[in-house]
């Protein structure tokens, strides 16, 4: 259990840094197209869609270590 809960952990914080790495980097390299506006201004802020919730990402995560602390026990033997 020690195991399971060092890789979640880990997992986690690996996670949260890639999401906010790959957010700054985005956020840096946009560049607004406003020659696509032609006088239809707006005042509606539209975000970006989530592609993988954290809970799924962790739910995978958590199939996977188990699938391959099997695979090593049979491994073993």
């Amino acid at each position: 259990m020690k195991k399971y809960l060092v890789f979640l952990i880990s997992f986690v914080m690996i996670y949260m840094v890639f999401q906010i790495g790959s957010g700054l980097i985005l956020t840096a390299s946009y560049i607004p197209d406003f020659s696509s506006i032609k006088g239809n201004l707006s005042q509606e802020v539209v975000f970006g869609k989530t592609s993988i919730p954290l809970l799924v990402t962790l739910l995978t995560a958590t199939l996977a270590y188990f699938l391959s602390q099997k695979k090593f026990k049979i491994s073993k033997n």
